[in-house]
């Protein structure tokens, strides 16, 4: 036990004089140390060679040393592996020891063509072991998916109606879910079928957006979950109109409250997986995005809508390659999302980062 603390000492102190101790001048506006992992040093190789620090490895810490350090035991797990296949996919859900039963959604963004999407070939073993339905809801932008028969048609085109049943859930309007807590929503609108599944498994791909700045699991919880008409109710935060013209930073606070109503109504039953992934500035509501200029990270998965996402985006601002996503987050200030997110109480900005490597 000596010797482990010993170690443990050693990595807190390396962690907290590296580059991935985020700091206001690295502008995500986080001052403390994020990833806060009491674990053993990895062997040599498990290092990415690509990140400016390497990410320390959990897979032979013993539980009862883990929780030995009441600090980081309170604060939600992220687990995380550089593994992008679907072995990967499964290490990372079963890290978690989540048992959902009953009848279980799967969410995710059916994409539109030409767009990074998540594969099927990536997500298909998943979602099979789960038994899993693909749920979604139509757009309020046009395209592809903006109406129901043409986004189930582009759901087979994709190749998810080959490894499960796919729901486009506002085909028959919306339900209301109560936000709490906010200051602009006091309602969000949903697909009317949302309430007829009993556990949801969060399934986004991580990635710049043209409006909200990044896009993962808060995006995917409120403007995915949101019906046709509940996005334009969380884009415009509850006052109507155009989309395209309202304030951004009413929006951003709407996606977090939006997600909390979520989050509010399933009470535990959600969790949450982010790929890292064709880390493009553009979302996969975009049939042409740009091409990633930088290196593919890996999928993390947690409890913790609001812990996921921060540590994808510390992950980013940690990537030597990672300059253009930061600039696209920043110019919509999509750390706001968040601040706002913690703010109301939909999870923490802190987390204990572990790797299933």
């Amino acid at each position: 036990m000596k010797k482990w603390i010993s170690v443990f000492l050693a990595v807190v102190m390396a962690v907290s004089l590296s580059a991935c101790g985020k700091s206001t001048s690295s502008g995500n506006g986080r001052t403390d140390t994020l990833a806060k992992s009491p674990v053993k040093e990895p062997p040599e190789e498990s290092h990415d060679t690509e990140m400016e620090e390497p990410l320390q490895s959990a897979s032979e810490t013993e539980t009862d040393e883990k929780e030995s350090f009441s600090e980081d035991a309170e604060l939600p797990l992220v687990y995380m592996t550089t593994d992008i296949s679907p072995e990967g996919l499964q290490a990372v859900y079963d890290a978690l020891g989540a048992s959902p039963s009953g009848s279980i959604a799967v969410k995710l963004s059916t994409g539109e063509n030409g767009s990074n999407y998540l594969r099927p070939e990536l997500i298909g073993e998943l979602v099979q072991s789960l038994n899993g339905t693909i749920v979604e809801c139509n757009t309020a932008y046009g395209g592809q998916r903006a109406n129901t028969a043409m986004h189930y048609q582009l759901a087979e085109d994709h190749g998810y109606t080959a490894i499960a049943d796919v729901d486009i859930q506002d085909s028959d309007g919306s339900m209301t879910l109560t936000v709490t807590g906010g200051s602009n929503l006091t309602e969000n609108y949903v697909g009317s079928r949302f309430a007829d599944y009993d556990y949801y498994v969060v399934l986004s791909h991580f990635k710049g957006h043209a409006m909200a700045g990044y896009g993962g699991a808060i995006k995917n919880i409120s403007i995915g979950i949101a019906s046709s008409e509940g996005k334009n109710h969380i884009h415009t935060a509850g006052q109507g109109g155009s989309m395209w013209s309202a304030p951004q930073d009413p929006f951003l606070e709407s996606m977090a409250e939006a997600g909390k109503s979520v989050s509010d109504y399933l009470n535990g039953n959600i969790l949450y997986i982010n790929v890292m992934n064709r880390l493009s500035v553009d979302c996969d509501c975009d049939g042409s995005p740009a091409e990633p200029d930088m290196h593919d990270i890996g999928i993390l998965a947690s409890f913790d809508p609001v812990a996921v996402d921060q540590a994808c985006i510390d992950l980013v601002y940690s990537a030597k390659d990672g300059q253009s996503l930061i600039s696209r987050i920043e110019s919509r200030n999509g750390l706001h999302t968040l601040e706002w997110a913690e703010e109301i109480g939909l999870g923490s900005r802190e987390y204990t980062l572990v790797s299933v490597d």
